[in-house]
């Protein structure tokens, strides 16, 4: 397959029950930005809980990154049991497009998780993580797989030593668009990763998607709930 999203229904001979998902092939050294859902986006503690309100500007900012060409990830350490009240939420309030991560089944160690996970993209898939955003949780996530403390963007309350493992967006998210914004706060991301591959639109139908290997490319499954 070419690099693109494909949407494949599967249908059971026996029943005729069926599943709608999507196959995403990535090039190899497509440019990701990161995102983890819990503490980051959300204002109170949870996503699970009675529509907790987003953050001011979450939103604007993940849209900022995806026009600019990155493939968005959402991460979460939450089981995928969830998936259909997480993503209704991030569909909700109009989250752009993305890949979303949750852990396989209930896990006694969701930082762990989001590791391995970004992990096996860049290693086994070739991804390029450019920027991550999270709370402080995450530090230890991010710094994990080699990323700088400019690269590494984390909003809510931050002790005083992860200062210097990270950005913090002392001023929320509306303060860091603009600086985005600003001359030299942001580039386009490069190469074959503005070939690809997610409509630059909300989720719609919520999905999750997981990750398989097809040759040199990463391949996505989108799974409609």
């Amino acid at each position: 397959l070419s690099y693109g999203l494909y949407p494949v229904k599967m249908v059971v001979r026996g029943d005729h029950t069926s599943v709608d998902f999507s196959l995403a092939v990535v090039p190899p050294r497509t440019e990701c930005v990161v995102f983890s859902i819990d503490g980051s986006f959300t204002a109170s503690v949870s996503v699970t809980g009675r529509d907790p309100k987003v953050r001011a500007g979450a939103v604007d900012v993940v849209r900022h990154w995806q026009e600019l060409g990155y493939l968005i990830v959402y991460i979460t350490g939450r089981p995928d049991m969830q998936q259909q009240r997480v993503l209704a939420w991030l569909a909700q309030h109009n989250f752009p497009h993305g890949l979303v991560s949750f852990a396989d089944g209930l896990s006694t160690d969701p930082l762990g998780h989001k590791a391995v996970y970004i992990k096996s993209l860049m290693q086994d898939h070739g991804v390029l993580i450019h920027a991550a955003y999270g709370s402080s949780k995450d530090i230890s996530v991010y710094s994990s797989i080699g990323l700088r403390p400019n690269q590494i963007f984390i909003v809510g309350k931050v002790s005083k030593k992860h200062h210097q493992q990270s950005t913090v967006l002392m001023e929320g998210y509306a303060a860091h668009l603009a600086s985005l914004m600003s001359h030299g706060g942001s580039r386009p991301a490069q190469g074959n990763a503005r070939m690809v591959l997610v409509p630059r639109s909300g989720f719609g139908h919520s999905a999750s998607i997981r990750r398989r290997r097809c040759g040199s490319g990463l391949v996505a499954k989108r799974t409609d709930v």
